[in-house]
């Protein structure tokens, strides 16, 4: 059994979804993306699996910790934040059902039949004469601080 498979059935067993996966590990401030995450759950005959390494699996149990059992300062009961993983399960899964439920079928009508499509004829090639354009500078003088906050 690899980090792999472990990492699979933690996720089944808790019910997980990948973006609370994505919120438990930047409790550890371990940075990772949803298509990382799938690459760790394809088949390992898939093209794009990515073998999931003992970092990945060590910042998961360490942030899973902290979101079961909370901090010193704010602990939490963990059978309580597992039964609220399957209270957001199960609401999607009904709202899923109701939707189905109310949708009308398609019905593909044909009492209107279709115009033949028609070709335009070849236009003048003097007409498509290009006329210079004036270049518009929309921004002007503008300071980029790439995201840092401004000096006081």
């Amino acid at each position: 059994m690899n980090n792999n498979d472990i990492f699979k059935k933690l996720r089944v067993a808790l019910q997980l979804r990948d973006d609370q996966i994505v919120e438990i590990m930047q409790l550890v401030d371990f940075r990772i993306s949803k298509a990382e995450l799938g690459a760790f759950f394809r088949n390992e005959d898939h093209p794009n699996f990515m073998e999931c390494g003992d970092q990945v699996l060590r910042n998961f149990l360490n942030g899973l910790v902290i979101h079961l059992r909370g901090t010193k300062e704010n602990p939490k009961n963990p059978i309580d934040v597992i039964k609220s993983h399957k209270a957001t399960g199960g609401e999607k899964i009904e709202n899923r059902e109701t939707k189905q439920e109310d949708r009308k079928p398609f019905v593909k009508s044909n009492t209107t039949p279709k115009a033949p499509f028609k070709k335009k004829p070849a236009s003048n090639p003097k007409s498509r004469e290009k006329k210079p354009e004036k270049k518009i500078e929309i921004v002007e003088k503008v300071k980029f601080n790439n995201g840092k906050p401004k000096k006081k």
